[in-house]
């Protein structure tokens, strides 16, 4: 399949949704699907007109890992080629791009993939979402991004006990450890993911895409760096458009229209 069949894109009013379609395998990762990813995100980038990135999963799941029968077929030592090839570029051109990413999470999220989901900036799960850490259950270490970002978000200790023991957590489970903002009934989730992205499309996407370079930076960086990354990025928000349109909807008592400029 093609990097166009493997990942589909889907754009309406501001949003790109990226669909991971290998459902036969629960949109296992291989070559395609990084490629695709990566693809979209890049088409994110350069288009002002997109303003919000969805990553959704076809079927049952949303990313059950790396596709091991792919895996096999490479030799051992070149798995450091892999992960520098395929999960790198992917996760951290998530990481830079100046727009927001949800994951909207269904079914099993593992491995890589439960990887991807963190390196969303929000993620909304249903009630059928499991998160399978997956990397010392087959003897490895984590990769694509888990040990950057899963320390941050549900703690060193909690990570460190997830991840060495491995198992599993359900969708309550996450929203209580924080892996994800919100759980909604399976029938609910695209409604819900797509109430979401909404939202942040109509948001000013300029000041967004700050916020989310600040908040970043600034969880692994020492205060007075933070603080002058601050003074520096506002005055870059305070130069768009909508920042005036922002002051003068406050001003009016009305919703502001932000244009993403």
């Amino acid at each position: 399949m093609c990097l166009e069949e493997v990942v589909l894109q889907e754009y309406k009013e501001g949003v790109l949704t990226l669909w991971l379609n290998r459902p036969e395998v629960l949109n296992a990762f291989n070559r395609e699907l990084a490629s695709g990813l990566v693809q979209g995100i890049r088409r994110a980038v350069a288009d002002a007109q997109i303003r919000v990135v969805v990553i959704r999963g076809k079927g049952r799941g949303f990313c059950s890992g790396q596709d091991l029968s792919v895996a096999l077929d490479e030799r051992a030592g070149r798995i450091r080629d892999i992960v520098r090839e395929m999960y790198n570029p992917l996760i951290q051109a998530m990481r830079d791009l100046p727009k927001p990413i949800i994951a909207s999470i269904g079914g099993v999220a593992a491995g890589a993939g439960m990887s991807l989901a963190l390196a969303a900036d929000l993620r909304v799960a249903s009630t059928s979402a499991r998160f399978v850490y997956g990397f010392s259950g087959i003897g490895l270490a984590p990769d694509s991004g888990a040990s950057y970002y899963l320390p941050r978000i549900i703690g060193v200790a909690r990570a460190l006990e997830f991840s060495m023991l491995g198992g599993s957590v359900n969708a309550e489970q996450a929203l209580a450890l924080g892996l994800v903002s919100k759980v909604v009934p399976d029938d609910a989730l695209m409604a819900e993911t797509d109430t979401l992205a909404r939202r942040l499309a109509a948001g000013p996407t300029v000041a967004l895409g700050l916020t989310k370079r600040a908040m970043y930076e600034g969880a692994t960086g020492a205060l007075t760096d933070a603080l002058e990354r601050e003074a520096l990025y506002q005055q870059l928000a305070s130069e768009t458009q909508d920042f005036k349109e922002g002051v003068k909807a406050f001003l009016e008592k009305r919703v502001p229209d932000y244009k993403g400029c």
